[in-house]
């Protein structure tokens, strides 16, 4: 009983580890789409209820989003993670980051240091960002 007990235990962290794996890879499957202008890809990413609260208070619907994304008002040219943690909550994960992001907005260019925070929601088998919310942090 205390090696089944033992083996249990063990692979917890396993499990979470696969979770959060998966969590990473949405993570950086969105970031490297909104850079590419992958607008399929965001399509299937973003929830159709997003909430998408950028770091000067402005916040979009998914549509508004991607408009602005596809207009050029809004355009980002890369986004780094420098560090990630996530936490599991069943079919939701909240994913808490250290970014940079950099591009342009309205012609005017911004290279950002942020901190986001993501929620991510598992829908028929596929994680989709539901919220987004930035920081801006001093450099």
């Amino acid at each position: 009983m205390k090696i089944l007990l033992s083996a249990l235990l063990l692979a917890l962290p396993l499990a979470a580890a696969h979770h959060e794996g998966g969590i990473v890879k949405a993570e950086k499957e969105w970031a490297a789409a909104v850079a590419a202008h992958d607008y399929a890809t965001l399509e299937k990413v973003l929830d159709p209820e997003l909430i998408y609260a950028h770091s000067t208070g402005v916040i979009e619907t998914k549509e508004e989003y991607l408009a602005k994304l596809r207009k050029g008002t809004q355009r980002y040219d890369g986004i780094e993670h420098e560090k990630t943690t996530v936490r599991e909550h069943g079919d939701a994960a909240v994913a808490h980051s250290i970014v940079r992001m950099h591009g342009a907005t309205k012609g005017e260019p911004f290279d950002n240091r942020l901190m986001m925070i993501h929620t991510w929601i598992k829908k028929d088998g596929v994680w989709r960002l539901a919220a987004h919310q930035t920081t801006r942090l001093t450099q």
